[in-house]
């Protein structure tokens, strides 16, 4: 795992031509420069586009790609995947011979449908944040949130890719069986305890092969980037469902994710060192490996608006 590289597309002071690229605020600065995919009007498919201010660049009308499958941006090596960021960081910059032709292949974001971001196959919804497991812990197994394994191991599960959706779109209440308490027949009503976690989806860019295992030095090789992710869960039908093989309707009803994907190499400047809490057990070898513990952290800071 080679140390993140910070070179002049993440220059602090580096202006864009595009004026609204530039505003205090905004998420969307010529130093982010995510991906995503997106329609105009009611034509079929979809064009992979970046998000710069409030536009949209489309890479294959601005001639930065020859094609709009976004399974192969994906899937394209860290040095392929550098040179991109370097070829729109130099085309969206002040004083870029190729403004004229990056200003006619933006689209405000204002006037297109995003879509998912990328196809989902599978995925695996890791546990990961220990005051979450220990609170959820704690509704099932009060004397013993944390089991034996939770500081060892990665702990994970295969989501439910077919309720995938982009945000912001809605999604019905989750109706089920909910417990009877002291006996009795369970009841069938919409669930009222419906719970939100905000996530972090990492997006995987070149596959494995199965049976093949990849070492934690190579890892980060095989990620493209981040997607914020809402996990929604009816807490009541699970604590009811779940045993003994876990969570099924309480679980699968939605999860929303964001429509643009952060790169890694957009987040470089923002790695740190990784430290486990003191009194933690040293991981195995196999997932532990100086490079993730000088660079393997990631400061991002998150936040939930909730509006009822």
């Amino acid at each position: 795992m080679a140390p993140p590289r910070i070179d002049d597309t993440h220059a602090a002071g580096l202006q864009s031509w595009l004026a609204c690229a530039n505003q205090p605020g905004t998420d969307f600065p010529i130093q982010n420069l995510p991906y995503g995919r997106f329609q105009v009007g009611d034509e079929p498919g979809w064009r992979i586009g970046v998000a710069i201010g409030d536009q949209v660049l489309d890479l294959q009308r601005a001639g930065v790609l020859d094609h709009s499958d976004m399974a192969r941006l994906l899937a394209l090596a860290p040095q392929a995947r550098q040179a991109l960021r370097r070829t729109l960081s130099e085309g969206l910059r002040q004083g870029s011979p190729k403004e004229a032709a990056f200003s006619a292949a933006l689209h405000p974001q204002a006037s297109v449908r995003m879509g998912m971001p990328f196809d989902v196959g599978d995925y695996t919804d890791f546990y990961t944040g220990i005051h979450h497991a220990t609170t959820v812990g704690k509704l099932f197994r009060p004397d013993h949130p944390l089991l034996p394994n939770y500081k060892w191991v990665p702990i994970g599960y295969h989501g439910r890719a077919s309720t995938l959706r982009v945000s912001p779109d809605a999604f019905p209440r989750p109706m089920g069986q909910l417990s009877p308490g002291h006996g009795g027949a369970p009841t069938l009503q919409p669930t009222r305890r419906l719970d939100h976690e905000l996530e972090l989806g990492l997006v995987i860019g070149p596959p494995s092969r199965q049976g093949e295992p990849i070492g934690i030095e190579d890892a980060e090789d095989h990620l493209f980037g981040v997607v914020l992710l809402n996990d929604w869960s009816a807490r009541d039908i699970q604590a009811w469902e779940y045993q003994p093989l876990g969570p099924f309707l309480s679980k699968n009803f939605a999860s929303t994710l964001s429509p643009w994907v952060v790169t890694l190499e957009a987040l470089a400047p923002y790695r740190q060192a990784f430290t486990r809490p003191e009194g933690d057990p040293a991981p195995l070898p196999y997932l532990d490996s100086a490079a993730n513990r000088e660079h393997g952290a990631i400061d991002i800071a998150l936040e939930v608006w909730v509006q009822t």
